[in-house]
């Protein structure tokens, strides 16, 4: 079976419930779409509101609470919410990466080893049983340490072990001061092999929520190597299907999963910061036309907040003191301003109850765009 390109994207947007939002709980919600990247505190709530009929954020909050959603270092070393249920697999899927990333060279010229990881992260998370603020994070490492070890033993200890962070009571639960707890799902992670249970149970979550997909696109997702993700896939055997993308290259699915047609509806939506569906993919023209790419990933890792317009990105938006400002990259309708309008209205009414200026740091990138029609909806 061969897939077409739109046929791609509207499968991707079906099973990011972009199509249409859905009525599931938060719990639910997240775990259908399989992770929300994190980076910023509002952007899963954000990414929620685009998802979920009905979506309070008191309702993602909650869930932050009572650990039914947690927030972590997980793939691409980034931030994601995730169902707390798929953290431990997903956790054990990142740990060659997490091992190589976070244990390397800082981690040496702090003079340690991943063996001395292997201690640091047992006595940490005993530490840990209790949320802990960065601060006495560090001031933990320093006293076990000394000052001269303590910044770069933090620093790969805080990506590397198996830590939730714990909400705070900002404004999206979690502020830009990070406190920490110990995920508490079981023996500390040691050496550098691959899981391939963890591997598979991860790779059939991300085709349930992003597929079809390459082996470049799973392992774009997950920062891990090809060669693992190939080698898990030929172990899943009948699990997964295989077809042909518009390139004639192999795409792997789960049999079964949401293919709607290429001429499928589908409405206007204001993406978050960061969002990982813009993310998920080696190859980002499913969703991103390849010409708006640089213009909404800048170069030093922002992604702007997006139009996403008939299931593509058009455009940026921004919230100000007088309201959602859009700008589109390319010509649109009446009726799709229409629908970004509609849009606008929900989100201001959203950002009216916790953060009005949302996202505002970022605003230094808006002076950069090219040209482009401005309106403020």
């Amino acid at each position: 079976m061969t897939i077409t390109a739109r046929e791609l994207n509207r499968a991707t947007l079906s099973r990011q419930l972009l199509l249409e939002r859905a009525p599931l709980t938060v719990p639910e919600g997240v775990r259908r779409v399989v992770a929300l990247q994190a980076q910023h505190p509002a952007s899963p709530y954000v990414a929620l509101w685009n998802r979920l009929t009905g979506f309070a954020p008191a309702d993602l909050d909650a869930a932050f609470a009572a650990r039914s959603v947690v927030k972590a270092t997980l793939m691409r070393i980034t931030l994601h919410a995730v169902h707390a249920e798929d953290y431990p697999a997903f956790r054990a899927a990142m740990q060659p990466t997490l091992y190589a990333s976070r244990l390397g060279s800082r981690f040496a010229a702090a003079g340690l080893t991943p063996a001395d990881a292997e201690e640091l992260v047992t006595e940490l998370l005993a530490f840990a049983d209790r949320p802990r603020t960065s601060a006495q994070m560090q001031a933990w490492a320093e006293e076990r340490l000394g000052p001269e070890k303590k910044d770069g033993a933090w620093w790969g200890l805080k990506g590397y072990a198996p830590l939730h962070h714990a909400p705070t009571d900002a404004l999206w639960t979690f502020g830009h001061r990070p406190s920490f707890i110990a995920a508490g799902t079981g023996p500390a992670p040691a050496g550098r092999a691959v899981d391939p249970q963890a591997l598979e149970t991860l790779i059939l979550r991300y085709l349930a929520g992003f597929g079809p997909a390459s082996v470049g696109d799973v392992a774009q997702f997950a920062m891990v190597q090809r060669t693992a993700v190939r080698a898990a896939l030929q172990l899943l055997g009948d699990a997964v299907e295989q077809l042909r993308g518009p390139d004639g290259g192999v795409l792997f699915d789960v049999p079964g999963a949401s293919r709607p047609a290429a001429g499928t509806p589908a409405p206007p939506r204001l993406m978050a910061m960061w969002d990982s569906t813009l993310l998920a993919y080696a190859d980002r023209s499913r969703v991103i036309p390849p010409d708006f790419r640089p213009l909404v990933i800048r170069r030093n890792g922002d992604v702007l907040p997006t139009l996403l317009v008939d299931g593509y990105v058009a455009g940026v938006w921004r919230s100000t003191a007088d309201g959602i400002e859009a700008t589109a990259f390319q010509p649109l309708s009446p009726a799709t301003w229409d629908g970004l309008a509609a849009e606008a209205r929900s989100l201001t009414a959203l950002l009216d109850g916790r953060e009005v200026a949302v996202y505002s740091r970022y605003h230094h990138w808006w002076p950069k765009l090219p040209e482009a029609e401005v309106r403020m909806l």
